[in-house]
């Protein structure tokens, strides 16, 4: 990845200075030892990811900080929670404004992105054309975490609509390495849960939404993936517990399945 960054960073310098503007080579041909391939491909489905229950535990501790104050403690939280339900990109979540939400149809428009890279996180477009979506919170987790948010706006008032949502003191969007010094890190070293960055969150909501059996087209969408490979690589390697959850839920509804069959039988004679 680091020899990939390398070679991007050249095709635009030399690009820019070659007379007709197109790369001078391409990445395609770059050899990659299989065993390298491999263990890349290894690595990748062990990205460290959080559950719904562990963000809620994370969202716990960060209250319980001695630092920051209790208001940037709450915020950190309510973030922590919405980034975990709705699976938003931290870019994204610093550049929502109160009036990127709907509570009634219980969606969250994503149309701006924060970035980082920028001096004060200036607010400008998304990602790419799929990143711009609006994301639908209808099931138990997007339905707790506008609860909370909720909560935080009536803790903390915003009258101004178009005013960022997780702001700094000077109304500007906040930092991620900020929110991860102050926030989530101190947070994970307490439960001692593995380091991670917010990326974490996205991980585990992508995989809960998969397991959950919601349709693929529809997480594509809402992930604003561009393939199912791509929702792949986030879904990763599936937790032991989580796999026996999913027989047990399997297997429940198979009894269930068969306690129906049964009872349609024993109608079906009687009214013959």
């Amino acid at each position: 990845m680091t020899i990939k960054n390398i070679l991007r960073t050249m095709q635009r310098v030399l690009s820019a200075s070659s007379p007709d503007k197109k790369p001078p080579f391409s990445q395609s041909g770059l050899a990659i030892p299989e065993r390298d391939k491999l263990q890349m491909k290894m690595e990748s489905r062990e990205e460290i990811s959080f559950s719904w229950q562990e963000a809620k535990k994370i969202a716990a501790e960060v209250r319980n900080l001695e630092r920051p104050g209790p208001v940037r403690k709450d915020q950190y939280a309510t973030l922590f929670v919405l980034a975990s339900a709705s699976n938003v990109r931290c870019s994204e979540l610093f550049a929502l404004r109160l009036n990127d939400l709907d509570f009634k149809a219980g969606t969250i428009r994503v149309d701006e992105a924060s970035d980082q890279r920028a001096k004060q996180g200036k607010i400008g477009p998304c990602k790419n054309v799929a990143a711009y979506r609006t994301i639908v919170l209808h099931d138990a987790q997007g339905k707790e975490a506008l609860e909370v948010l909720r909560k935080f706006f009536k803790k903390y008032p915003q009258p101004n609509p178009s005013g960022l949502i997780f702001h700094s003191r000077h109304n500007t969007p906040l930092r991620e390495n900020n929110v991860l010094h102050d926030g989530l890190h101190p947070a994970l070293r307490a439960l001692g849960l593995p380091r991670a960055g917010l990326h974490a969150f996205r991980h585990g909501c992508n995989r809960r939404w998969e397991l959950s059996g919601l349709n693929p087209a529809v997480i594509r969408q809402q992930m604003d993936h561009s393939s199912a490979t791509m929702t792949a690589l986030y879904t990763g390697q599936i937790p032991l517990e989580e796999v026996r959850a999913a027989f047990s839920k399997t297997q429940v509804s198979s009894e269930n399945g068969n306690k129906i069959d049964v009872l349609e039988k024993m109608e079906n004679e009687a009214v013959g």
